[in-house]
């Protein structure tokens, strides 16, 4: 089984979940930007997290046999936060650069008013920067988030295609399916979705323009939730090739929309090093 995990946030997690995840089938992976489980105080944050999640981070996962791609933007979260909002104007150096498959996350966290203009600002860099947007819904008032998400998105003049509404549920699925855009769904240990409720969507939905992470951010959280739900997708009778489709070939599809796809990982080298740092610490016994 081979699985592109399309929403997680490897910042949070350790060395020894790249290699859980490899050993599970994970080959490649999508880490979009999003908050730091703490206030920010100055945009200089930003450019530190950016400058790692397109170098430092895609360095760490090649060590391991994953190819890391992110996403770039000011998350809902943070859009709240005058201390943060001017990240806006840095965003176009990051999102010009390779690896960068999307604008995300965007979208509602409590839905204000200043969530709102950071996203239609940022659908319209989508657009300028011919990228996937990935939309995180609000986790209170989904159904009212989800549709005022849609409606943000046609506003802004994007193709329903390119963009990927997220943390989707059995409430919020239909509205984004009959708008033609793409379906994200967090697969977690207790909240969001779980790996049969995934099934019993797709049995009745079908397979076509969903995507499934394993998010696996700051609180509790698996990175082998993806493989969870392919094993329930075989265990309900699905086919080996209907999970390649939603682990692999469906993120593949969506992300290959940028044209920066970087799914060739060269052979680990454990001596090696970026900015002078390893992963190696000390000399082997």
């Amino acid at each position: 089984m081979r699985i592109f995990d399309p929403h997680i946030h490897m910042t949070s997690r350790t060395t020894d979940d790249y290699e859980a995840m490899y050993a599970a089938g994970v080959r490649a992976l999508v880490e979009p930007a999003f908050w730091l489980g703490q206030p920010r105080t100055s945009v200089d944050s930003f450019v530190d997290y950016f400058d790692a999640l397109v170098g430092w981070e895609r360095f760490r996962a090649s060590q391991f046999g994953i190819a890391h791609h992110c996403t770039i933007a000011l998350n809902p979260k943070e859009a709240n936060d005058p201390r943060c909002t001017p990240v806006l104007d840095l965003l176009p150096r990051y999102l010009a650069k390779d690896g960068v498959v999307a604008v995300g996350e965007i979208g509602f966290d409590s839905m204000t008013e200043d969530e709102e203009k950071a996203f239609s600002r940022q659908l319209e860099l989508a657009r300028e920067f011919a990228l996937p947007a990935m939309v995180h819904t609000p986790h209170r008032d989904k159904l009212a988030g989800t549709r005022r998400t849609l409606d943000l998105v046609e506003a802004a003049g994007m193709a329903p295609g390119m963009v990927v509404v997220d943390h989707l549920n059995e409430v919020t699925v239909d509205v984004v399916d009959e708008a033609g855009a793409w379906m994200g769904f967090s697969i977690y240990p207790d909240t969001k979705m779980d790996p049969d409720r995934m099934v019993a969507i797709l049995q009745r939905r079908g397979l076509d323009r969903v995507l499934v992470n394993s998010a696996a951010d700051w609180g509790r959280s698996d990175p082998l939730r993806t493989r969870a739900t392919g094993d329930a997708m075989l265990a309900a009778g699905f086919s080996d090739d209907d999970v390649d489709k939603v682990l692999w070939r469906n993120p593949v599809e969506f992300f290959g929309q940028s044209g920066r796809l970087l799914l060739d990982v060269p052979a680990a080298d454990q001596s090696a090093t970026f900015a002078g740092n390893s992963l190696l610490r000390g000399e082997r016994a």
